[in-house]
């Protein structure tokens, strides 16, 4: 019976084994299984993404130019404070809220800002307190052309004073006076960029009223002549989009263009430059695409601000273009000054005792005919003025 029991004890042992050998080796096929069937699953196919179709990029940049800032002594006086110190903001206060909202916003600067430690001084020779130009940048102007005919009014010393103003602002492209030649040729060759745009801005003046800079310093007023335009502009040409050239050119008080500005015109647009602006006469003239539309010419803008105390001299042009740029797909590049808009802008003053008094530049459509009678029957005029050359212009700001 013993012996008995200790077959059934041996049995039941040998098949508690057998039944672990069975149970280890049935997890131990499904862990193999598991990882054999993972190492044999099939790879996830992969989806490649949709190419997107190539398009042409564009690029815009938006130019508002306004005319000359001919600060006569009424024009300062008026902004003259009580401190001795000047404030011309609020003759711009119209202005700024359609100036400030482009990418690119131009003015001439007739009268040298050699400031007041120079002596302040009214036509023929004049000179103006800085805080013009103050003005003007506060209105969202950063562009602004420095050679003109009154560069050298106050000599040297005004130029001068006038070149280390303008380097004290940041932000601002300015051309047509330098303090040396090293200066000038840094400013002319200068890419500035905006949207993605980049151009060149270059300020020309034909005249100097029998004023020559000094022998030597021609940097000190960039007077025109075909073979440094010719010069300056290959050099900066091929490293930007767009050209924009400054002249000071024509004739005084004429609605019309001269000989010289169409020769200057034709010259420029065939060295390069997109879009050239004009200054001088001080009356508003014409604007047109020339050379199969390779240029825009602003003939003049007339005077901004100014105490020349005529309509026509009170009345100037505000003008707008788009610089467009279109990199098309296989890299070529395609360029065109589009778009051009116009306005009138007058100086509105008060008399009193002979003298006038709170300049504004307000634009025509806001005027009442309290301020300026008969002005709807004036645009009219004006408008037909510029309209000569490009009947198509269209009238009326996109940031009015």
């Amino acid at each position: 019976m013993a012996k008995k029991k200790v077959r059934l004890k041996k049995k039941a042992k040998g098949l508690l084994l057998f039944v672990l050998i069975i149970l280890v080796g049935i997890c131990g096929y499904k862990a193999y299984s598991s990882i054999n069937h993972a190492t044999k699953e099939e790879p996830k196919k992969v989806v490649k993404k949709k190419e997107e179709p190539k398009v042409p990029k564009e690029y815009t940049a938006k130019v508002f130019m306004v005319g000359d800032a001919l600060i006569h002594s009424a024009v300062y006086e008026d902004a003259r404070q009580s401190d001795g110190s000047y404030n011309f903001k609020p003759m711009l206060e119209a202005i700024k809220p359609i100036s400030s909202k482009y990418d690119i916003a131009y003015y001439n600067q007739e009268t040298i800002l050699g400031g007041t430690k120079l002596g302040l001084s009214n036509y023929p020779m004049f000179n103006s307190p800085q805080e013009v130009g103050d003005a003007f940048i506060d209105a969202g102007f950063n562009t602004v052309s420095l050679a003109t005919n009154h560069t050298m009014d106050k000599g040297e010393a005004g130029v001068l004073a006038s070149v280390e103003y303008w380097k004290s602002k940041k932000n601002i492209a300015w051309s047509g006076q330098w303090s040396s030649e090293e200066e000038r040729t840094n400013s002319i060759q200068k890419v500035y960029e905006v949207n993605g745009i980049k151009y060149a801005f270059i300020s020309y003046t034909i005249w100097n009223n029998g004023l020559p800079t000094p022998a030597g310093k021609s940097y000190l007023n960039n007077e025109y002549s075909p073979e440094k335009a010719q010069a300056d502009i290959e050099s900066v040409r091929d490293k930007v989009d767009f050209v924009i050239v400054a002249m000071h050119w024509g004739t005084e008080y004429s609605f019309k263009t001269d000989y010289k500005q169409d020769e200057i015109a034709a010259h420029l647009s065939n060295l390069g430059v997109d879009l050239i602006i004009g200054a001088h006469p001080h009356v508003i003239q014409t604007v047109e695409y020339i050379n199969d539309k390779k240029t825009f010419v602003v003939y003049s803008l007339g005077n901004f601000i100014s105490d020349q105390n005529d309509v026509d001299n009170f009345t100037g042009l505000a003008m707008e273009v788009t610089l467009k740029k279109v990199v098309n797909v296989d890299d070529t590049v395609e360029k065109s000054v589009i778009d051009p808009k116009a306005e009138l802008v007058y100086t509105t003053t008060v008399k009193r005792g002979g003298v006038n008094h709170q300049f504004k530049v307000v634009p025509y459509p806001q005027l009442s005919d309290s301020q300026l009678p008969n002005h709807a029957a004036l645009y009219e005029k004006y408008k037909a003025i510029v309209n000569e050359c490009y009947p198509e212009l269209v009238w009326g700001l996109s940031e009015e």
